[in-house]
């Protein structure tokens, strides 16, 4: 009744156009396009606000929070799990709950809460979550974050995010916050395997800031009153093709890309999606794809009125 009602209010404004521009020589062109634009406008998809493209489509790992802090959809384990050192090779089953609580303002439901800096590190397995390929490696993770960097964080690097099965500049993705800025400046860190981003062992604080392998943001907006969507995306890694790419995005626009060739040489059964480290603050709705997501479907995640139905 609701799609009729409009298409039949588009029509009637279609006729009453058609009659104003009758004797008009635009006429055969603007009938069309407008025809476009209302269409366009009245498509189910507009109205009832679904997302852009179907996002199950490539979903390898998805936790919401809102009952478990296991993951709702995983292709290899689902469980959460924490350790006392950044190798993992003591892994424990579950939240280290003097650290990390479920809590109930999320984005949607429930989130993670991280009350504190910490030396126990929380994380998933990166088996099967986070696609591996020698050849062509693409992959999307989206995130919601929300804190007040300058007042929430203590001194020191603090990574919300890392995705490794090594260390943080070697074969890692990470989202990172300066130690020493003001404000704290947020990177998206994209670090191939060492010896193929730094051949020559140069010592990181010798390395100039242009020549690093980040995306940085000076001035990010995060809030400890609203959450901040982020978004990560690769593209042909492993590859010799041009089009090889990382992008950071917040809050569904783009903070900038690297472009060039990456190599990262992933063991599965070592890769891990680690959490929260030295984090204060909240995360929620962490999600992962085997493909790379376009800006439509990112934007359509930051805008969406409902959280990922996988």
């Amino acid at each position: 009744m609701f799609l009729n009602t409009i298409v039949s209010a588009r029509c009637n404004a279609l006729v009453s156009w058609n009659r104003v521009v009758s004797n008009n020589n635009l006429r055969r062109g603007v009938i069309p396009v407008l025809i476009g634009v209302f269409l366009g406008a009245i498509s189910p998809q507009s109205i009832l606000g679904q997302q852009v493209g179907n996002l199950s489509e490539g979903l390898t790992f998805y936790a919401s929070f809102d009952s478990s802090a296991d993951a709702d959809v995983a292709l290899g384990d689902k469980k959460v799990y924490h350790s006392t050192s950044l190798d993992r090779k003591t892994p424990l089953s579950g939240l280290p709950s003097d650290v990390v609580t479920l809590d109930s303002s999320g984005k949607w439901g429930k989130s993670l809460r991280f009350g504190k800096r910490s030396e126990i590190f929380t994380f998933y397995k990166g088996e099967g979550n986070v696609a591996v390929s020698e050849a062509n490696l693409s992959g999307t993770i989206s995130l919601w974050m929300k804190l007040d960097p300058q007042k929430d964080l203590e001194p020191g690097y603090v990574d919300p995010l890392q995705i490794t099965d090594k260390a943080w500049n070697d074969s890692c993705l990470f989202l990172d916050f300066t130690k020493d800025d003001v404000p704290r400046k947020f990177r998206l860190g994209v670090f191939s395997d060492y010896r193929f981003w730094n051949p020559k062992d140069i010592s990181w604080d010798k390395i100039a800031e242009k020549d690093r392998p980040m995306v940085v943001v000076d001035k990010p907006t995060f809030s400890a009153d609203r959450w901040t969507h982020i978004a990560i995306t690769w593209n042909r890694f492993n590859t010799d093709q041009t089009d090889t790419t990382a992008e950071l995005f917040v809050d569904g626009k783009s903070m900038g890309k690297l472009s060039g060739k990456q190599k990262f040489s992933w063991n599965p059964e070592q890769l891990a999606i680690l959490l929260g480290i030295y984090y204060t603050g909240n995360i929620d709705e962490v999600a992962v794809w085997n493909r790379t997501l376009g800006n439509a479907e990112i934007a359509a995640i930051h805008s969406s009125t409902t959280r990922l139905q996988p």
